[in-house]
């Protein structure tokens, strides 16, 4: 059933139209991004099934694969792919939406700004932020990317990067896909290692957060550094 054959009022484009995008619910979004069900489901009906199956939670759906989509009567490869770049537009605006010179005052802060390029990757990657003496962010950069379990850091780089923004302060953090925030043995030996290395460059290290998809642990606040 396409959405044409519904009711007026179930109708996502028109009730878009009609009523504003505030007045759609996440299963009629989701219906516009797909156009169309399938012969049991409307493609309301359809959306809310995909939404059901990840608890009705936007970032769990950004974590399904292709093929998990294509699981659904219904979600063909196109569909699939349209659901999983608008996932990712949505990721980017948020992105963007964080000012460049942001000023930092807490590790929550540092969270608002992390979180939207780290809360939702299935592999480890490690980003530095760079302040002034304001604390206010000049510049932020993805220093590696790993697998799963472990992301290997080159503190030359990260300096080299420090210098060129004439950062007086750094502050690391990288992802736990697992969700676990528990520091390893190599995130309390890079830390140390960053942060001895600031010393020589008078550059100090402000931070490390560890960031999950729901939460965080700053290395500050845990008297870790």
């Amino acid at each position: 059933m396409s959405i044409k054959f519904l009711a007026e009022d179930d109708r996502p484009r028109e009730k878009f139209l009609l009523k504003g995008k505030n007045s759609l619910s996440d299963a009629e979004l989701l219906a516009i991004i797909m156009g169309s069900g399938n012969r049991e489901d409307s493609a309301v009906e359809l959306g809310r099934k995909i939404l059901d199956s990840v608890q009705n939670n936007w970032h769990n759906l950004s974590l399904l694969q292709i093929s998990d989509l294509m699981k659904f009567k219904g979600i063909g490869e196109a569909k699939a792919i349209s659901i999983a770049t608008a996932l990712e537009i949505g990721r980017r605006k948020a992105s963007q939406e964080v000012p460049e010179k942001i000023q930092i005052s807490s590790s929550s802060d540092l969270f608002k700004v992390l979180h939207p390029f780290l809360g939702d990757l299935q592999t480890e990657e490690f980003w530095a932020v760079f302040l002034n003496q304001s604390n206010r962010i000049v510049g932020k950069s993805r220093l590696s990317a790993g697998g799963i379990n472990q992301s290997v850091v080159d503190v030359r780089i990260l300096f080299k990067t420090a210098l060129e923004n004439l950062a007086t302060g750094v502050v690391i953090a990288h992802n736990h896909p697992s969700g676990n925030l528990k520091p390893s043995q190599e995130d309390l030996k890079i830390t140390k290692q960053i942060s001895e290395a600031g010393k020589i460059l008078n550059i100090q290290m402000l931070d490390h957060l560890i960031i999950t998809q729901n939460s965080y642990l700053s290395f500050a606040d845990e008297n870790l550094l």
